[in-house]
């Protein structure tokens, strides 16, 4: 049996270099969640901001009524068919992973959003009355006051969407993107071999989750004693 798996690990990783078809696919799957996270925060930023202010001012009707529908339709519809409809229709003439980070940028920008909103929506009214009070304006008290204390508050949540999107993006190979998903599949390909390359994809998504698990909670710790 050893020495069948043997076989099976030269046969997919070593011959014609197979491996760094993994190696390839993993520096697209990080390249893509990390371009698509700074889209998401930013559009989550502004999002939830808006929200928070309607919720807070009532002077925000409209705009928080478009940011509604954002979130609706994009957290009531699959990812993979975001991500087909971003490639394929809406920018069907662009290159393949720019339209992949719009897609998983514009998705986790909702959830960004919301784990935000809640942040800023924990924090006691009257803090912002307090600003107000002392000359600010309403888009300066939110800034400067509540939305510190949120991201303070919400920052192991942003943290674990992170995690959530890099698994996400596991999808990017149905727009024939080689990521690590991808790679995987492309050496099975090769070798008709499903067993060994598949869990070589699985152990890496395993890896990347545990790390980024374990600074979520070395995070989580620090902030905890900070608040003490």
């Amino acid at each position: 049996m050893f020495a069948s798996l043997k076989q099976q690990f030269i046969d997919n990783f070593i011959v014609d270099n197979r491996w760094r078809y993994l190696l390839d696919g993993l520096g697209v799957t990080l390249q893509i969640t990390f371009f698509s996270l700074i889209i998401g925060l930013l559009l989550g930023f502004v999002v939830a901001v808006i929200r928070a202010m309607n919720q807070t001012t009532g002077k925000y009707k409209i705009a928080d009524f478009i940011c509604r529908i954002y979130l609706t339709v994009i957290r009531g519809t699959p990812v993979v068919v975001q991500l087909m409809i971003m490639y394929f229709v809406v920018l069907n003439s662009v290159d393949k992973r720019v339209a992949a980070i719009v897609a998983f940028g514009i998705n986790s920008g909702a959830y960004v959003a919301e784990i935000i909103r809640g942040g800023i929506l924990a924090i006691d009214k009257g803090q912002f009355e307090a600003g107000l009070s002392l000359g600010f304006s309403e888009f300066k008290a939110m800034w400067l006051i509540l939305l510190p204390q949120a991201l303070r508050n919400v920052l192991p949540a942003l943290a674990n969407e992170f995690i959530v999107l890099i698994k996400e993006t596991s999808v990017a190979g149905y727009i024939a993107i080689q990521d690590l998903t991808k790679s995987g599949d492309l050496i099975r390909s090769r070798t008709y071999d499903a067993f060994m390359p598949l869990m070589a994809v699985a152990l890496i998504y395993l890896l990347l989750v545990v790390c980024l698990s374990t600074l979520v909670s070395r995070l989580e710790k620090r902030l905890a004693a900070a608040r003490r």
